[in-house]
């Protein structure tokens, strides 16, 4: 058995000294590491490219909080389903806060109109009805969101002893 009084002293190496075939092996593995990290870092997008700090809301998210604020104004008994997918939905059992909620960006992500299709209780000041869940909506939208809605249309569809 071989050990580091018994070997020659040519190949004793002074303490803390690496040998020159270790030295050999940590450069052959070095070297092969540039390679690789150079080819998946030309993949990398500049920093430049990346947007930091920017929420976006999804449609779907939006309708829920136009919805949920719409049924919080007096008067308002439900909404109505907006379209014939809606109305199969909630003939289904699956009703949602979104539902009777359109939005469109005519005029970018920021800005939106809305169509709101809702049922009020019978006995109600409907203009008055209307007019508060305008407002409403509009502050939830842009306090809530970060949404300006440029046009509100409250469609009342029907009449309810809510």
């Amino acid at each position: 058995m071989v050990d580091e009084n018994t070997r020659p002293p040519e190949a004793q190496t002074p303490a803390g000294a690496e040998s020159d075939t270790g030295d050999l092996k940590r450069k052959a593995t070095a070297k092969g590491v540039p390679n690789i990290l150079g080819q998946f870092g030309k993949t990398k997008p500049e920093a430049k490219d990346r947007t930091v700090d920017q929420v976006r809301v999804s449609d779907g998210a939006l309708a829920s909080i136009i919805g949920l604020s719409a049924h919080e104004v007096p008067g308002v008994v439900g909404m109505a389903p907006a379209s014939m997918s809606e109305g199969l939905r909630r003939l289904l059992g699956a009703r949602q806060v979104d539902e009777g909620v359109v939005i469109e960006h005519p005029k970018g992500e920021k800005h939106a109109d809305v169509d709101l299709h809702v049922v009020v209780a019978y006995g109600v000041n409907i203009p008055v009805v209307a007019d508060s869940v305008r407002e409403r909506v509009k502050y939830a939208a842009l306090h809530y969101a970060g949404i300006t809605l440029d046009v509100v249309r409250v469609r009342v569809v029907g009449v309810s002893r809510g």
